[in-house]
């Protein structure tokens, strides 16, 4: 019984030991040619915490591998030696470089985590489990502590080699937005938080499969990664997680972006080809950004492309305008009550709510026949799921709450 009591609380269980990280035999890389996040326009290197393979923070977390880089941070697997358990170190840019954005993330997890622990979607949210500052050679560096995930579904997608292969099957698709459902109920209801930045970069899956994580360990310490050295600083590769036996549901990731939802907004947020309607024309908008941005990412999980580009053939480049006459060509024209709530109507609309002068939508090409794939009764199912979700009116899409139980979604889950 004493045993296990000891196994169930890890706080009382012997810590580990740190491991010793100093194989030589790795390969130099040529200190001519940049490496991972070097290579992101307008690098700085000493705005980046120097992470070093082997060494522990806060006398806690001793750092196994890097996992992953982005301009802003880079993130890597360590040993959590007081509770016996791998996790995940988002170590961030220095705190100058930063400004206001070094809290804004902390900020909503620790709104998360004041929420109700007991809702189904929780679990579906990545959590968070320890945030500390470090010291720098010139900054402090905020690094956030979570449980380790495996690839993203953007990752997955891409390791297909054939292009139009790069899509879930119709099962994985629907456990993925069935849990996607889940989570943004959690925040939108528990936790009044609106993600803003949905896509399927920010899902990971989950890994119920600890030997990744050892199998991982290992590999660095037999063979460690290569790495480039230079100017006193040490610039390492990252080491792929191998796949698990047993795959996890996704899991929705960075609140980087994300914001409070008892607050007005009309601020611009959202990758540029899933920003939603009211976002463009500045009206005020709230939780329902959030399922538009959904409708618009099944375009790129299950039916191979994008549902908008945004690209204006005069400046080959996204512009706004562009993408409000691809609405246009889908939906038709806005209707006159979200006209007149937005602030920047008339920069794309006549009173009329016909497209202003210079502003062109292609012929009229209605969302079901861009629905490719399902066949028949399915076909119409998953049809009227996305009509769900891509309206133009903001109180006319469904919350996440109702779409979590859709016709399409729950046949897929049960078959």
């Amino acid at each position: 019984m004493i045993s296990s009591l000891i196994r169930s609380l890890p706080c009382l269980r012997p810590k580990w030991t740190p491991l010793n990280f100093t194989n030589p035999n790795f390969v130099r890389l040529p200190t001519s040619h940049p490496v991972e996040e070097e290579n992101f326009p307008g690098y700085v290197a000493s705005r980046y915490y120097p992470t070093l393979i082997g060494e522990i923070l806060q006398d806690r977390y001793q750092v196994v591998g890097k996992l992953g880089f982005g301009a802003s941070s880079t993130v890597w697997l360590a040993r959590d030696m007081e509770y016996q358990r791998y996790v995940a170190l988002k170590i961030f840019i220095n705190a100058t470089s930063m400004g206001q954005e070094i809290d804004d993330e902390l900020n909503i997890y620790e709104r998360i985590q004041k929420a109700s622990q007991k809702h189904r979607g929780r679990k579906y949210v990545r959590s968070l489990l320890d945030s500390f500052d470090i010291d720098g050679p010139e900054d402090k560096h905020r690094c956030l502590v979570h449980p380790p995930l495996w690839k993203s579904v953007a990752t997955f997608l891409r390791s297909n080699p054939v292009p139009s292969e790069q899509r879930l099957p119709p099962v994985m698709l629907a456990v993925t937005l069935h849990r996607l459902f889940l989570a943004l109920d959690y925040l939108h209801t528990e936790c009044k938080v609106i993600h803003t930045d949905i896509k399927a970069d920010n899902l990971l899956f989950g890994i119920d499969d600890e030997s990744v994580f050892f199998d991982f360990e290992q590999n660095e310490l037999d063979s460690p990664c290569p790495r480039r050295e230079i100017d006193g600083r040490t610039i390492y590769t990252t080491r792929e997680l191998r796949i698990p036996k047993n795959l996890g549901a996704p899991i929705l990731c960075d609140f980087g972006s994300a914001v409070r939802g008892d607050e007005q907004h009309t601020e611009d947020i959202q990758p540029d080809i899933y920003r939603a309607p009211e976002v463009i024309l500045q009206v005020p908008w709230t939780y329902s950004v959030d399922i538009w941005n959904v409708g618009c990412v099944i375009f790129n999980l299950f039916l191979g492309g994008s549902l908008f580009s945004g690209q204006d053939p005069e400046f080959q480049a996204y512009r706004s305008r562009a993408h409000l006459a691809e609405m246009v060509s889908v939906f038709g024209p806005p209707p006159p009550d979200l006209r007149a709530r937005g602030q920047l109507t008339g920069k794309f609309f006549s009173e009329k709510g016909e497209l202003s002068a210079g502003i062109r939508a292609e012929e009229h090409v209605p969302l079901e026949t861009l629905i490719t794939g399902p066949e028949g009764e399915n076909k119409e199912r998953f049809f009227r799921l996305v009509q769900k979700m891509l309206q133009w009116e903001p109180e006319k899409r469904q919350s996440a709450k109702e779409l979590a139980m859709d016709e399409w979604i729950q046949m897929e889950l049960h078959k």
